[in-house]
């Protein structure tokens, strides 16, 4: 009864199936927590649809009968230019979530970002051995938070540290609205009678529901508050930080720094001025700013403002293979994918998570085949036509 559903590979044959696979797993208000955006969801939207806007311009003369996807990432080889982007509370989907999406990103030959909002530690995540893995975080009110937690992580082991910058405040996310979906989880009566529709879910998450906490933001001798770790992670980022904050981090970090939330040329041009190694172009999967511009539509002037200074990476709206390839044309340096992970890790766990980064493995092949695209070197602006 707690397995996946019988037949969920064949039916999960792209991601947009095994979206609708998930939305079947799922309980209402923790599905529309994955899947939904801020406001009208405009952002949201155009994360996905502005890819549309550009065109493959194929060269099958080219001669690509073998392809090499892989890339190097901050002295890392990757064996494709996707990785699993920080997501929080992957532990409410799937048993240990966290640690299934990590150990499939592993087997997949890629990188893992563990989310500040993980439900297991980031030392619990570092102990499975998992590599490459990254740790995502914030700048805190409380900046000794803020080092506690870069040096739990260099401690541990972790490669990289990624700071979001924009979640300073909480966007207006109205489908947990309408759920009455809180953080901590806190589900209406109504939800939890609708569980009754979703029993696979609820029988492999009974153990784990009481079990649902933040360890990141556990402190040694404080009791273990869901409430209270709940309150810490939501009210402690910073409105008011500034470059000065990011200058002092580099000079606490030891490996390399990413900024998420990076759209604006001046903001990536500033970056490289303040000792950042990379940033993510991306509007938090179109969850806080509503209107902001999307994550492909932002690329381009990143890439110029950074002239090859810094590594970008585009997070938001990634769904196909295609975008992967669109998105490297125009600059950027890898893709992480958020959403399509946790729809692959609510259907069948570590093995749903691992079909849906061979998905994107297969999808990325077949785009360069068909391009004339024998390695990721070869992907340029020249294969792009821009729809007017």
């Amino acid at each position: 009864m707690s397995g996946p559903a019988p037949g969920w590979q064949r039916r999960g044959f792209n991601v947009a199936a095994m979206r609708t696979e998930a939305k079947r797993a799922l309980p209402r208000a923790i599905f529309d927590f994955v899947d939904g955006g801020a406001g009208d969801e405009v952002t949201l939207r155009r994360n996905e649809s502005d890819f549309d806007a550009l065109s493959l311009l194929p060269r099958p003369l080219n001669g690509a009968a073998e392809r090499d996807m892989s890339i190097t990432l901050f002295g890392q080889k990757l064996s494709m230019p996707l990785m699993v982007a920080p997501t929080g509370l992957a532990g409410l989907l799937w048993p240990d979530g966290e640690a299934a999406s990590a150990r499939a990103a592993a087997a997949a030959g890629t990188a893992y970002c563990l989310s500040h909002g993980s439900v297991c530690t980031l030392e619990a995540l570092a102990g499975t051995g998992v590599t490459p893995r990254w740790m995502q975080t914030y700048i805190y009110k409380d900046r000794e938070l803020t080092r506690e937690i870069a040096e739990r992580a260099a401690a541990a082991g972790y490669e990289a540290l990624v700071v979001t910058i924009d979640t300073q405040i909480v966007g207006n996310r109205e489908r947990d609205i309408r759920n009455g979906f809180l953080i901590p989880p806190r589900l209406s009566a109504g939800e939890v009678a609708r569980m009754a529709f979703k029993l696979p879910w609820l029988w492999r998450m009974r153990r784990e529901i009481p079990r649902i906490t933040f360890g990141n933001y556990k402190r040694a001798g404080e009791a273990e508050d869901l409430t209270a770790l709940a309150e810490r992670m939501l009210t402690l980022p910073d409105p008011g930080m500034t470059w000065r904050d990011i200058e002092w981090l580099r000079g606490i970090w030891p490996g390399a720094l990413l900024l998420k939330g990076v759209l604006h040329p001046d903001e990536a041009a500033a970056a490289v001025a303040n000792g950042v190694d990379g940033m993510l172009v991306s509007n938090h999967g179109g969850r806080q700013l509503d209107g902001a511009a999307s994550a492909i539509e932002a690329l381009p002037g990143v890439v110029e403002a950074v002239d090859g200074r810094a590594k970008i990476l585009l997070d938001g709206g990634i769904r196909r293979g295609t975008h992967v390839i669109k998105a490297l044309a125009l600059g950027a340096d890898c893709c992480l994918t958020g959403r399509p992970q946790f729809w692959g890790l609510a259907v069948a766990g570590e093995a749903g998570v691992a079909h849906v980064l061979e998905t994107f493995r297969r999808e990325i092949d077949l785009a360069m085949g068909l391009s004339g695209l024998a390695k990721i070197g070869d992907i340029g602006p020249d294969i792009l036509l821009r729809q007017s």
